[in-house]
């Protein structure tokens, strides 16, 4: 009963988690689409301090949308803000970790043959990353360095680059992944409280009290714009983080966070283009060397021949492989899995039968030939003869 509500309770908190992203990572590709579309408007607009104009057609109307330079002649009786879709993702995607990696199941974070990590030993290292790369971020942020966009890009890109590695070096692939999208969603939500926020309450501050808003909250205000191109950037690395879990042919790959490392900047750029092209700049270049650089990362990654076939130089009998699979895999692929974190067999693999092995061959393969990713976080201490001898059978048997 512990197995089944503890999936109930991941399932619901992993369903908020999606929808309140689609309303944070929609509501920024608006905006920012919004800024980059907005154009000169007439002197008498100019007059009362706007400083572009927009107008669009969508659900069967035309709208006008305005943006002041800093403030309107009067403040609206009411003010729509945007800063719940970022606290509502954050705090479902905090409650998700927790619930999947740190109290959920241990192969999904720990990887003895890495590090032989307690679990508080594991959460400490999460954490203290999450805060730290923030801290970091903050200072970078406010130093003069936030003035030079692309130095300022390349070094906030070599920083979550050595945390991948780190990360790798001492979680499962798995767990490593999804600590490096919780620190670039921690910096995102960051962005939102700690300067978006700010500067937007302190705008309203000086409209309410009748002031003419001064350098300092012009200087808040870009800043604010600043850090709200930064989380547009890094909203398609994000995205596929969120989603990665379901490729172990990424994360537990032996240079896992160099791919990571790659689609991250892959995806930045690509989202260049639609950036430019909200402009009125259009650069196919972006995306055509987007797809090259992906092309090549799928050549390179892909597994060798000889980790393919997991050739062993002889036959290997079915009473052999039942061994294997009775020793290593039934105990969470069965139709009552023996593994107190499953309620199911994962992905409804059930491996207690050769006729079942060779239905999900494909899987098997990936997943504890060429990966070494199953058993999780090799509790059961799978030996690299015990993969060649089932990468062999399943070679003999196709």
């Amino acid at each position: 009963m512990h197995a089944y509500l503890a999936e109930w309770l991941s399932l619901i908190i992993r369903w908020f988690h999606v929808i309140a992203g689609v309303a944070w990572i929609g509501a920024s590709f608006y905006f920012i689409w919004l800024d980059n579309h907005l154009r000169e408007p007439p002197q008498w607009k100019k007059d009362k301090g706007i400083k572009g104009d927009l107008w669009a057609i969508h659900g069967g109307g035309i709208y006008e949308v305005a943006k002041y330079q800093l403030a309107p002649e009067k403040m609206p009786g009411e003010l729509h803000w945007f800063k719940w879709e970022a606290y509502s993702t954050f705090i479902s995607g905090m409650a998700l970790l927790f619930a999947v990696y740190y109290f959920g199941n241990p192969g999904y974070l720990i990887d003895t043959s890495k590090a032989a990590l307690s679990a508080g030993e594991a959460i400490a290292i999460g954490l203290g990353t999450l805060a730290m790369v923030m801290l970091v971020y903050e200072t970078l942020i406010r130093s003069p360095l936030a003035r030079h966009g692309m130095a300022f890009g390349a070094v906030l890109y070599g920083l979550l680059v050595l945390v991948a590695w780190g990360l790798f070096e001492v979680f499962a692939g798995r767990g490593a992944y999804i600590h490096v999208g919780a620190v670039v969603g921690t910096i995102m939500v960051a962005n939102v409280f700690l300067g978006i926020m700010p500067a937007q309450r302190a705008l309203v501050d000086a409209i309410e009290k009748g002031q003419e808003p001064g350098a300092r909250v012009a200087q808040l205000a870009a800043r604010a714009k600043l850090r709200s191109v930064h989380n547009n950037y890094m909203t398609l690395p994000v995205i596929f983080i969120m989603i990665s879990n379901h490729y172990p042919m990424l994360y537990s790959h032996a240079h896992g966070w160099a791919i990571l490392a790659a689609i991250g900047f892959i995806t930045a750029f690509a989202r260049r283009f639609f950036n430019l092209r909200h402009h009125g700049i259009t650069r196919p270049s972006i995306l055509v060397i987007s797809a090259l650089l992906t092309a090549i990362l799928i050549w390179l990654v892909a597994p060798t021949r000889d980790a393919t076939d997991g050739s062993t130089g002889g036959s290997v009998s079915d009473d052999r492989v039942l061994s294997l699979l009775n020793n290593h895999c039934v105990a969470c692929h069965s139709t009552a899995p023996a593994h107190p974190a499953f309620q199911a067999p994962p992905a409804g693999i059930v491996l207690d039968q050769l006729a079942a092995l060779r239905q999900h061959e494909a899987k098997v393969r990936q997943s504890a030939v060429d990966t070494h990713y199953m058993p999780l976080g090799n509790v059961t201490g799978m030996t690299d003869e015990e993969r060649g001898e089932l990468g062999q059978w399943l070679s003999d048997n196709r």
